[in-house]
């Protein structure tokens, strides 16, 4: 499974990291003091469709989705076509990501920027402060329930948000169990990485009355949108259909369209 070969890969990655940039360094960046622009905040009070549009490179399953990829110029126009948050992809390995994306990102645009990696140690949170985010992903099926448990500690701690991702019921109950208020389910099988709205659509219903739902991956047309919409959905992450578009912006813009 790809998953278990990016997370040993991480693992290693933080590893080198805690000794090449320690905290204390990471700290005195400027970007650590900066105030958060409160990232669940901005989706759960978005009047209407909130869609976090993502910056992203490149993808293990399609390989590279953008030459021309300038993530000032994207997160800009992200920004001005309607988008609420943004996500940044910071994986190196697999996705050709950089912490000077997301830098760049948020340093380029006012709304809320989501670092989106593969966080499996608390030295990443922090890192993803150092860095300018907002908020950090939590893939639920990355993490056992006490490093999930321990990281959300962390999160709040740092004063950012945390979107909890999951894949099915389990993941969905364990995501609850930790306090999570901001959920993604994502559409994309972690094994053969198809996707269909199936999860969303199962995983819905299942949510009580206080959470707020993203939809996540395989995500392209306002029909789609509209129906997660009928079943509670608040966010939708959207990045490989931006990504691939001629104009990422008028994307964004046409699925706002009602």
């Amino acid at each position: 499974m790809i998953l278990d070969d990016i997370i040993a890969a991480k693992l290693d990655e933080v590893a080198a990291a805690k000794v090449s940039t320690p905290e204390p360094v990471l700290r005195a960046r400027p970007q650590f003091a900066q105030t958060r622009r409160g990232f669940a905040r901005a989706i759960g009070s978005a009047e209407g469709r909130a869609i976090i549009a993502e910056i992203k490179r490149a993808s293990p399953s399609k390989g590279l989705l953008r030459e021309d990829f300038r993530p000032a110029d994207h997160a800009a126009d992200y920004e001005t076509s309607g988008a609420v948050c943004l996500s940044v992809l910071t994986d190196r390995r697999f996705f050709q990501g950089r912490l000077a994306d997301l830098d760049a990102a948020r340093s380029a645009c006012s709304i809320p920027v989501l670092r989106k990696d593969f966080i499996v140690d608390p030295y990443q949170v922090v890192e993803a402060k150092a860095w300018g985010a907002d908020a950090i992903l939590l893939i639920v099926a990355a993490l056992e329930s006490g490093r999930l448990a321990s990281l959300m500690a962390t999160v709040s701690e740092h004063g950012l948000d945390a979107l909890v991702e999951v894949h099915d019921a389990a993941e969905l109950d364990c995501a609850l169990a930790v306090g999570a208020n901001l959920i993604g389910i994502n559409n994309r099988n972690l094994s053969t990485f198809e996707t269909s709205l199936e999860p969303t659509r199962a995983l819905a219903a299942r949510c009580p009355a206080g959470v707020t739902l993203v939809s996540e991956s395989g995500l392209e047309n306002c029909e789609q949108l509209h129906e997660l919409e009928s079943l509670g959905v608040k966010g939708f992450l959207i990045g490989e259909h931006f990504m691939r578009a001629v104009n990422p912006g008028q994307a964004l813009a046409e699925l706002l369209e009602r």
